[in-house]
């Protein structure tokens, strides 16, 4: 069975005005009520879970993530096919574990550990 995209991340430098931009223009539930003020977006609302955030760290992104077993092992077979890994296997608690790489041209792209 091929891996699905289980969640996507849209960071910008104002994650309150993306998140009522992408609430208003889809007529997403977006809930900020957390310290980090991480709109997370539902997946009965969205199709696939996610969130809406602000980052002091550069220009904005969106990152899409996809399921894997085995969190390495994709990352050893992103880089054997010309990718980077950016970010190692790394938890946390009580939510997610996940990583990120490079394609050959640069998109930045997660991994989160499949629980199936």
């Amino acid at each position: 069975m091929a891996n699905k995209v289980v969640h996507f991340d849209v960071v910008g430098k104002d994650g309150a005005k993306l998140q009522q931009f992408y609430g208003g223009l889809f007529g997403w539930k977006i809930d900020a009520s957390n310290p980090m003020n991480y709109g997370i977006v539902s997946p009965d609302d969205a199709g696939l879970g996610g969130g809406i955030a602000a980052t002091d760290e550069g220009e904005g992104h969106l990152t899409f993530y996809v399921a894997v077993d085995d969190l390495q092992a994709a990352l050893d077979d992103a880089e054997r096919l010309g990718g980077k890994t950016v970010m190692p296997p790394t938890e946390i608690p009580n939510m997610v574990t996940f990583a990120m790489f490079t394609d050959p041209e640069g998109h930045v792209v997660g991994l989160a550990k499949n629980d199936s």
